[in-house]
């Protein structure tokens, strides 16, 4: 473990991932059942990305937003998921601070660029319902890019900010992380140097970033219900919200994830609780959003029907051919 002794303190430059500790006699379970969902998850993302990309009926906004969230989503999980698999395998689970800051950075990157962008799929919905004949206009490639584009900026400039405040604090107590990786959260609760700016920061992001980016993607579900209630043929109201039902499930697991693991009471025996509520949002999360859009989507559902007959014919032809 390396240490730096500094007035009579000793400043810790590593840290004990705790993780599954309490389980390491299922570490070949875990780690068998983590990596099948990983796989599932990185599979899931990237063959949404692919379909996005080849199949022009495909090349909407909506599917523009989406391709982002599965970019989203693969990175989430690969910050965070490789790194507990190869900690299942081995018995020393350390990690350095400066890889434990990097972690840091890419995993509230993605998570803050996240609810950012559900806000401009809201917005998204809500003109393509409530603005049918100016959709076109509205969302615009153009736009979609700037909204993209500003989305990135801001999970970019929010998670270098905090980032770059843990440069400025001394960890030289305890050094057990209770998790499988570099929470935030976590990391300042092992710091012996004040933490109230670190703590000002999160409490302004929240403020200015993460409360409108709420409000943005909730208030136009006001105005879609109406406008959908208005719609007078009961098939008319089906295809409208149909096309909002993907959005709202993940809308929920997200923010329902994130309140339950950052607002719960805290557990009276931390540690492999804590870690099983890590694993939530950081394994099971990025796995559910490629299923519900792949599962309750039928012009993607359509577009892997087409992908997979074109390969399959193909396949035929070349065997047949030989």
């Amino acid at each position: 473990m390396m240490n730096i002794r500094l007035e009579n303190q000793t400043i810790s430059h590593e840290f004990f991932l705790l993780g599954f500790s309490d389980l390491l006699k299922f570490r070949y379970i875990l780690f068998l059942l983590f990596s099948l969902i990983y796989l599932m998850t990185l599979t899931g993302n990237l063959l949404i990305l692919d379909l996005i990309h080849n199949d022009s009926r495909l090349h909407t906004p909506m599917y523009f937003f989406l391709g982002n969230l599965a970019c989203l989503d693969a990175g989430s999980s690969s910050v965070t998921v490789p790194r507990m698999l190869a900690d299942l395998l081995t018995d020393v689970r350390t990690i350095s601070l400066t890889a434990c800051r990097a972690q840091v950075f890419f995993f509230i990157l993605f998570v803050c660029s996240e609810m950012f962008l559900l806000a401009g799929m809201s917005y998204d919905r809500y003109v393509a319902i409530c603005h049918p004949l100016h959709y076109s206009h509205i969302m615009s490639w153009e736009v979609c890019v700037q909204l993209a584009s500003v989305v990135w900026a801001l999970g970019f400039s929010h998670s270098l900010i905090n980032t770059l405040c843990t440069h400025r604090l001394n960890f030289c107590g305890p050094n057990i992380i209770q998790s499988f990786f570099c929470d935030l959260s976590l990391l300042l609760q092992l710091s012996c140097t004040d933490i109230f700016i670190n703590i000002l920061l999160i409490f302004l992001a929240a403020v200015f970033l993460a409360l409108p980016a709420l409000l943005i993607t909730f208030i136009p579900y006001i105005h879609i219900f109406r406008t959908i209630l208005r719609i007078p043929t009961k098939e008319g109201k089906h295809k409208a919200f149909s096309t909002c039902t993907s959005h709202l499930s993940v809308v929920f697991i997200y923010y329902g994830t994130l309140l339950f693991t950052y607002l719960r009471p805290a557990p009276s025996h931390p540690g492999i609780s804590d870690s099983l509520v890590s694993v939530i949002y950081t394994v099971i999360t990025p796995l559910l959003n490629p299923l519900i859009y792949s599962l309750r989507n039928k012009e993607l559902k359509g577009a892997l029907r087409n992908t997979l007959h074109k390969h399959f014919h193909i396949g035929t032809d070349i065997r047949l051919s030989l």
